[in-house]
């Protein structure tokens, strides 16, 4: 055994317990990336599977064959046929649902077909036992020709048994298995002609290259061609061989489950198809979707109110104490105003966002944001969309990255290309920051009947506003851009399960520190840029005004009052650079209640939407952080305009949620549409009409509530 890092790559069904068993193999030690030349998340991590076999864990999507659909599948499926690139696996752990393993082994047979070492994961089997499905694991093992190994991912049950199998497979020689199936469709010439051309690592990998020699991405134009000329020399059909294939696996694998390798005894209806009869009506099931949302927002209000306060109170101490202690000098200031003011816009909000992947992670875990999809397909539909356009919308309430590059799932192009358009309408965690502050200033604190917080009401309706707004869009392009044909939705419904505390707490983890690590820079940076420009601006402007005031400091006895410090630093801040900037978009945002600073908000969280806190929190404690400076909320709340009136009223609070519920305020989604829809074309599009609406929408907002 040598001490190079093996490559493990996790294959398997969807819903098969992949995800759970890369957790469980890798802990901490995860990695999100891309795979080269593609969009679609490439989930590594490393492991040390024995004392001396560190190893790289490969979580491929996941896929129900090697006949791949969707360009998430012909991800896994390059990877597997590719036998000479950088990610080419020293072992493949195929994952199965002991409770369906039919289908599991269909794919598992293709796999063993392309000569991998291979390792049989089977997952489930508790559920599998409910079912009344028992599976003679040793006698698998011998039909099959691979070592079968039970697991239990979530428990980790089973888990050292697997390694010590890794450790094994992977320190014995590699053992010569005849192939599942023999494709007579698929002709000795044909197969020779093709491995002269470029060899392959097993005749089976021929025939995939035969079949879809054009989709394969690491196959240059030459051979290309030279597949093409040799197939249709040959003769060879395409649609006779994969249906010869099929069938033939089929036919084997239906004999290796008669041959009581598993027995399956009368059930009576299990306690997840009970549990459906409710979660799935049509009436009790969507009320209780909308309930799981509500209690969804009044947790993360609640539960994440006392880490918050704490944060604030902390961070507000800590620019008083800091401030005293420090010399009154630019780079003081700087430290205090710019770096620290910076550092608690993205810290503040913290808690909240790790409570909301949190708990979305506990509903994916038990198996219910499946009949989410299942019952907002109907909804989908209504708009024009097609049901696998549920799952991408869903996932933009965490981001809108990772759900338009989750619209790859849907086969037709047009209706691939408008769930794309509209995804980001659903409310991501990006505005959750901007939803929280705004309800908080001016949304009263009240509780009805003991338990329901209005604050906690309105978030609820600004996540579904934002549904509201994308299914309507997408009913408009559905009759602007035309689809053939439709598309049929299916999916698999996991059994409820018990979350895993421990997964969802690693999610929090992982979530956090993203925000922290990579939107938490972009704060930071945009509010040290901002700290220079309300600091400094044109020499002789800023000049007359200390000299105005200074004037007025020697009249009164060398000081001050409080009064007239606020308005000199407040002349200071409209005469800096960062005020001339507002103050030039000032009368075109003016209509919709918002002022200079809040026109510098909007340039700057263009970059990323929850910059909008962090560039007010650099914008209202600029020279003014002191042993009992306020908090952002409190300052926020003593804002004034020049006519004595508030601010930040209720109207203007919700003229600027709406702002921010519609607007494209996001470079990185931008950035991602025009890499999936591989155009400028449809991002620019979507940044006008988005903005747009967002514009509109406000105003009317801000007129009816003035």
């Amino acid at each position: 055994m040598t001490t190079s890092t093996y490559k493990i790559v996790l294959a398997g069904n969807p819903n098969s317990g992949k995800s759970s068993l890369f957790n469980a193999l890798t802990g901490l030690h995860q990695k999100v990336g891309n795979f080269p030349g593609v969009t679609v998340d490439k989930k590594t991590g490393k492991a040390l599977i024995g004392p001396q076999l560190p190893a790289q864990i490969i979580d491929l999507p996941g896929t129900y064959s090697l006949y791949p659909k969707s360009p998430d599948e012909y991800v896994a499926y390059d990877l597997l046929l590719h036998a000479g690139s950088r990610d080419t696996p020293d072992l493949v752990l195929v994952v199965a649902d002991a409770s369906n393993l039919r289908r599991s082994l269909l794919f598992c047979s293709q796999v063993m077909d392309l000569d991998y070492p291979v390792i049989l994961v089977l997952t489930m089997m508790d559920i599998a036992q409910k079912e009344g499905v028992t599976v003679n694991v040793n006698a698998l093992s011998g039909q099959l020709g691979v070592p079968v190994v039970v697991v239990n991912p979530r428990s980790s049950n089973g888990l050292d048994q697997l390694k010590k199998t890794i450790v094994h497979t992977l320190s014995t020689p590699p053992v010569t298995r005849a192939p599942f199936v023999l494709i007579p469709e698929f002709g000795a010439d044909t197969k020779s002609r093709i491995n002269r051309l470029m060899a392959f690592r097993s005749d089976y990998a021929l025939l995939h290259i035969a079949s879809n020699f054009e989709k394969i991405n690491f196959l240059d134009q030459g051979q290309k061609a030279g597949i093409d000329n040799i197939l249709h020399e040959t003769g060879f059909s395409k649609s006779k061989a994969q249906a010869g294939e099929i069938m033939s696996r089929y036919a084997r694998i239906d004999h290796i489950i008669k041959s009581s390798v598993v027995a399956k005894a009368g059930r009576e209806k299990n306690f997840s198809e009970k549990l459906d009869s409710i979660l799935l009506h049509k009436l009790w099931g969507n009320v209780a979707l909308v309930l799981v949302m509500f209690l969804m927002f009044q947790c993360v209000f609640w539960l994440a109110e006392y880490p918050m306060n704490w944060i604030e109170s902390s961070f507000s101490w800590l620019q008083g104490w800091a401030a005293g202690a420090l010399p009154e000098t630019w780079w003081a200031d700087f430290l205090v105003n710019g770096l620290m003011a910076g550092l608690g816009g993205v810290v503040i909000f913290v808690p909240q966002i790790a409570l909301l992947f949190g708990i979305i992670t506990i509903l994916e875990d038990t198996g219910y944001m499946a009949r989410v999809s299942f019952l907002t397909d109907r909804i989908m539909r209504a708009a024009g969309l097609n049901g696998r356009s549920v799952m991408p919308l869903v996932s933009g309430m965490a981001c809108a990255i990772p759900a338009v590059m989750a619209a790859r799932t849907i086969e037709n192009p047009k209706e691939r290309l408008i769930t794309i358009m509209v995804t980001p309408f659903m409310s991501c965690s990006a505005r959750l920051p901007i939803y929280i502050i705004l309800i908080a200033l001016v949304i009263p604190d009240t509780t009805y009947w003991g338990f329901l917080k209005l604050q906690a009401l309105v978030m609820t309706g600004m996540y579904f506003l934002g549904l509201f707004m994308a299914l309507l869009v997408a009913k408009v392009l559905s009759w602007i851009i035309r689809n053939k044909g439709n598309s049929i939705f299916l999916m698999e419904l996991p059994v409820y399960r018990m979350p895993r505390w421990k997964n969802a707490l690693l999610t929090m983890y992982e979530k956090a520190k993203i925000f922290i690590t990579d939107a938490g820079k972009v704060i930071m940076v945009i509010s040290l840029v901002l700290w220079l420009l309300t600091t400094y601006g044109p020499s002789g402007k800023m000049a007359a005004i200390e000299q105005r005031f200074e004037q007025l400091k020697a009249v009164q006895n060398g000081q001050l009052t409080t009064e007239q410090e606020e308005q000199m630093l407040t002349e200071k801040q409209e005469q800096s650079f960062a005020g001339m900037l507002g103050k030039v978009i000032e009368p075109a945002i003016r209509p919709l209640g918002y002022d200079w600073k809040m026109g510098i908000a909007l340039i700057t969280s263009f970059a990323a939407r929850e910059v909008f806190v962090g560039t007010m929190a650099t914008l209202y404690s600029v020279g003014d952080a002191d042993e009992n400076s306020a908090t952002l909320r409190e300052k926020m709340a003593c804002q004034r305009r020049a006519d004595g009136t508030k601010v930040y009223t209720l109207a203007t609070g919700v003229s600027l949620m709406v702002f921010y519920a519609f607007a494209m305020q996001c470079m990185s989604t931008l950035a991602i549409v025009r890499r999936e829809t591989k155009s400028w074309k449809w991002p620019l599009i979507q940044l006008l009409y988005m903005t747009g609406i967002a514009y509109l929408a406000a105003l009317l907002a801000y007129q009816l509530l003035k």
